[in-house]
């Protein structure tokens, strides 16, 4: 797995190769066939090596003393975090979730995968129903996991948009995880979350990011970014 890492830092993930992963790690190709069914199976079981750190960023979203409001707006700043301290990581899970990879991996490795995530999702929906609980957010009949997938949505559609080089340049985006917050608290009043707050508050917005920063991630993070 270390080797497949390092091909693909050296060359991207579409040139990659079983019989170049088995050469560099000096095993006969058919003996990683034995631990990885095929190239995407492997590429799944890479995006496992991350989610221990990711789940403990979210523990500590959990954790913290803060209101249900800010704790959600503290998911979208771990995952930014997240991504990057680990853009690699991000590439190769955005490609395992294309259909022909993600179908091409063992039945056996995507329920490792998606049992494995079970905690990052279950910590959210626990942030969701305190809220609902404290009287701070009325579903309306929502099922919290709806809301969980929308704001997932518009972070992973961010960093997609972030590493497409040049992409949100030519829409004069210059800061766009600054963006990605503006649009969470605005998807989060939409919903009647309250407190209610004025997502083109930017200085109100880098505030509390900066909060989320050095009481949540300080050792994580550079706190002037």
């Amino acid at each position: 797995m270390q080797e497949a890492h390092a091909l693909i830092e050296e060359g991207g993930l579409l040139p990659l190769q079983m019989s170049r992963i088995a050469d560099r790690a000096e095993y006969a190709v058919g003996t990683l066939y034995q631990h990885f069914a095929s190239k995407e199976d492997l590429l799944l079981a890479l995006t496992l090596e991350g989610l221990r750190e990711h789940v403990d960023m979210f523990r500590r979203v959990q954790r913290w003393q803060a209101s249900s409001r800010d704790r959600m707006m503290a998911i979208g700043v771990a995952d930014m975090i997240f991504v990057r301290r680990h853009p690699q990581y991000f590439r190769i899970a955005q490609y395992v979730f294309c259909e022909a990879v993600w179908n091409a991996a063992s039945a056996e490795r995507r329920q490792e995968f998606l049992r494995e995530n079970e905690p990052i999702t279950e910590i959210v929906v626990s942030i969701i129903n305190e809220a609902v609980a404290q009287g701070d957010l009325n579903l309306r009949g929502m099922d919290p996991m709806h809301l969980v997938t929308g704001m997932w949505a518009t972070a992973v559609g961010t960093h997609n948009l972030v590493h497409a080089e040049g992409v949100l340049e030519d829409f004069n985006v210059q800061e766009p995880y600054l963006l990605m917050c503006q649009h969470l608290q605005a998807v989060l009043n939409g919903y009647q979350w309250q407190p209610l707050v004025d997502p083109l508050d930017q200085s109100c917005l880098q505030a509390l990011i900066h909060r989320i920063q050095s009481e949540v991630f300080h050792d994580l993070c550079d706190q002037r970014s």
